[in-house]
């Protein structure tokens, strides 16, 4: 693993967590995903009074993929501590939608430390992607 972390990539982390909308869990996450083409896209949780916001790294997925991108190279996340702020389980599927074996998603701590990599098969094992409703599948 790679101890250090880009200083562009930690300041929109930091920026886009700022923006975060998190009045009721006052939990602000940020995360920035780089596409295939290496475009950085960036998101911030939004909560709504029913529970049922979205999460920073559906907010990124969402730029990258509204912008006619399909494949993730690297995702960034931030929460606001010195603690783990994986994706949740949502999240890890909806990354596995875009994601290849090479693939790496970063968790940074609330200063913008990395605290740990993943590759796709650590974040979600024995995951359920696109390839498992292709038709050969279907008929296996």
């Amino acid at each position: 693993m790679n101890d250090s972390t880009d200083p562009a990539i930690v300041t929109a982390l930091l920026a886009v967590r700022d923006r975060a909308y998190a009045p009721y869990s006052h939990h602000p996450v940020g995360a920035l995903v780089v596409s295939e083409s290496g475009t950085r896209y960036a998101g911030a949780n939004v909560e709504v009074a029913h529970y049922k916001g979205i999460c920073a790294e559906a907010s990124a997925i969402t730029a990258m993929a509204s912008a006619g991108e399909r494949q993730l190279r690297e995702v960034w996340v931030i929460g606001p501590g010195r603690h783990l702020c994986t994706p949740c389980g949502d999240c890890r599927q909806r990354i596995r939608e875009f994601a290849t074996p090479e693939t790496r998603i970063r968790v940074v701590d609330g200063e913008g430390r990395l605290l740990k990599e993943y590759d796709m098969e650590a974040l979600l094992p024995d995951s359920f992607g696109p390839e498992n409703l292709s038709p050969e599948a279907l008929h296996d």
